[in-house]
């Protein structure tokens, strides 16, 4: 091999792959990431110095798009009369809106529902860093 071709061998394989253009968020990654979203949010506010005493009435707002029991949830919420007119909640319901909408109308044919269980909606599974010990 000539010493050019090989400098420009060497120059390619240092530079690495070219970059590949991510692909575009689909139905289910929107949802899922929307309702990772607004549960974060949701616990920000229940954990922040509450503006307004309204928000420890608000509903409990842990969201599964896999659990049919959501769409109740995210209705139930949007409709609470609770904090009118408080922005931090204004913009939560809104995005608990477009969640609903998007779920019950865009994403409808992309999204399966693996249980029914309304009780894990209001009393979630911590989730753990660690595996459980094991019992001998």
């Amino acid at each position: 091999m000539a010493p050019c071709t090989l400098a420009l061998l060497l120059l390619l394989l240092l530079a690495g792959p070219p970059a590949a253009k991510p692909a575009p968020p689909t139905c289910y990654s929107r949802m899922l990431g929307l309702s990772r979203e607004i549960t974060g949010d949701f616990q920000l506010l229940q954990t922040a110095a509450p503006v307004e005493a309204c928000v420890r009435y608000l509903p409990r707002l842990y969201l599964d798009i896999h659990n049919y029991c959501v769409l109740a949830k995210l209705r139930d919420f949007v409709a609470s009369p609770q904090c009118w007119r408080v922005a931090q909640v204004d913009a939560l319901k809104d995005k608990v809106r477009k969640l609903y909408i998007i779920m019950n109308s865009f994403c409808r044919r992309d999204l399966v529902f693996l249980s029914d269980d309304c009780n894990a909606l209001e009393y979630p599974i911590p989730v753990t860093s660690s595996p459980p010990d094991r019992q001998r």
